[in-house]
């Protein structure tokens, strides 16, 4: 669990994002410079990616050299997403937020 008040951040931004698009889940991504990134999951046709994955895709887009933390919210992700992240990244804090907005460590 953190408490650490950029990850709150971060739970505030995935939250928002989820709701303002209604979609079943969202993500925020904090890179090691402090620019944050959102995004919710994408499916077109046969193509679908969840919200952790479509985050490091956006986050990736700007060049990211490395990820701090990532919250996601909603549904859980696939085990492969929290896997991309940590290969993109070894030292990234994951966390999914809990019903009651407690940051749970992946």
């Amino acid at each position: 669990m953190s408490n650490n008040p950029e990850d709150l951040k971060l739970l505030t931004l995935a939250k928002a994002t989820m709701a303002r698009s209604n979609s079943t889940s969202a993500a925020a991504l904090r890179d090691n410079t402090g620019r944050t990134y959102v995004a919710i999951p994408v499916k077109s046709g046969e193509f679908e990616v969840d919200s952790l994955i479509a985050v490091l895709v956006v986050a990736k887009a700007s060049s990211i050299s490395g990820i701090e933390a990532v919250v996601t919210c909603g549904q859980e992700p696939a085990a492969s997403s929290i896997s991309a992240i940590k290969s993109e990244d070894s030292g990234a804090k994951i966390y999914l937020a809990s019903e009651a907005d407690e940051l749970i460590s992946l």
